[in-house]
């Protein structure tokens, strides 16, 4: 569709790992405060794989932050407030010209409540858990299935709890619980919606691709 695309995700897993190599406390705000100063994350498109890369201080760090010991971590760090707002100013300011997709726990009540199409993706945790045990494989990491369950739950259990910007869905969201769907099926679904909801736009006069 033409639309550049944000894996908020990517940001907090990148901030983890800066974490994870420079030893900064989880507990200590003023040396959390000191170390966001110093992150900057970018992502550069990669024609190869036809997919986004994540950058740390200019270093691709892709492969790194999607091992599981960040996964086990992300979560913790993604919820320590100063780390939140830190990453949600950086994507309002990244999707601030619009014409984004933004993937993410947070995008449709926090960064963009006002979002044009929102769609809250599920799918049942064993089924989660599975496709990430493949990711996984496919990058020649073997992790055990009941690891990677307890990591989902625990990483659902902080992210709907937490004080700054719970996991929760938006009113106005399209629910697509992805379980029994393949890519392309969850694809032609998500493309519905967004013609659907263009084509609503435009008879309502509101709609210009430039700052969807």
């Amino acid at each position: 569709m033409g639309y550049a695309y944000i894996d908020t995700g990517a940001m907090y897993r990148a901030v983890s790992l800066y974490f994870f190599q420079n030893h900064i406390s989880l507990t200590n705000p003023k040396e959390i405060l000191a170390a966001l100063e110093r992150i900057q994350i970018s992502f550069n498109f990669n024609a190869r794989t036809g997919k986004n890369e994540t950058c740390l201080n200019g270093l691709n760090v892709e492969e790194e932050i999607r091992k599981m010991y960040i996964s086990n971590m992300v979560s913790e760090v993604s919820a320590i407030p100063e780390v939140r707002r830190a990453m949600v100013a950086q994507q309002q300011r990244m999707g601030r010209r619009r014409g984004v997709v933004m993937d993410g726990r947070d995008i449709g009540t926090k960064v963009f409540p006002d979002a044009e199409v929102k769609v809250f993706m599920t799918a049942e945790t064993f089924i989660r858990a599975k496709r990430r045990q493949q990711e996984l494989l496919e990058k020649g990491e073997l992790i055990n299935l009941d690891e990677i369950i307890q990591n989902i739950e625990k990483r659902d259990r902080i992210d709907t709890t937490r004080a700054e910007s719970p996991l929760v869905q938006a009113p106005d969201a399209e629910v697509l619980d992805t379980s029994y769907m393949t890519i392309e099926e969850q694809v032609d679904w998500v493309i519905d919606v967004i013609d659907r909801r263009v084509s609503e736009l435009h008879r309502e006069g509101h709609f210009n691709k430039e700052n969807a």
